[in-house]
């Protein structure tokens, strides 16, 4: 019997249960209505990222990944909606790797994903500045809800354990010569991380 490895099985598993759990069409539209309000969340905490959607307005960009898909459009207010089915999107944006795992490992590692891009070229330009400069700032979020000092902690938590995972990440692909990544002290009162 042949060895698996865990990136293979995870993938496969992946496969069996997406293909047994198609999830309803009404669910679907619910989770890319939530992604849609997230999206402008962060982007009304950003006008220059605002002042180019709009100059964008009416623009749809179609993202895939696998069975999954998603279509945005630009708003006159820079925001995003959902874009209608019947109108023929401006730019196609396709992730080509369709492993999970090689996608979170990726992630982890700060790579970004290949991505097969068809469409209007100036568009891209503006999703890829998006992309790169736009950023969710969740620990702000957290301290409207939890106050200052819990958001910070929890915030220099999540750091530390995306550091531990990126040097885990990092060590397996290197190789078993890769040194280990020393456990991160947590901070105490006071002190300041980041």
């Amino acid at each position: 019997m042949a060895t698996q490895s865990p990136a293979s099985f995870f993938d496969q598993l992946f496969d069996k249960v997406g293909h047994a759990l198609q999830p309803p069409p009404w669910l679907v539209e619910e989770m890319q209505r939530r992604l849609v309000l997230l999206l402008n969340h962060v982007l009304q905490q950003e006008p220059e990222a605002q002042a180019r959607l709009k100059r964008q307005t009416g623009r749809m960009v179609e993202a895939h990944w696998r069975v999954f898909s998603v279509r945005l459009q630009a708003t006159p207010a820079g925001l995003l909606e959902l874009g209608s089915p019947a109108q023929q999107p401006d730019l196609t944006l396709t992730l080509t790797d369709e492993s999970p795992w090689s996608l979170a490992q990726a992630a982890l590692r700060g790579d970004k994903p290949a991505v097969r891009i068809a469409g209007d070229v100036q568009l891209a330009a503006e999703v890829q500045w998006l992309v790169d400069h736009v950023r969710w700032d969740l620990e702000e979020d957290l301290s409207k809800v939890v106050g200052d000092a819990p958001a910070h902690a929890m915030g220099q938590g999540m750091r530390r354990v995306a550091e531990a995972l990126r040097g885990f990440v990092g060590g397996r692909g290197a190789g078993a010569g890769a040194p280990p990544v020393p456990p991160v002290p947590p901070a105490g009162p006071g002190q300041a991380g980041g």
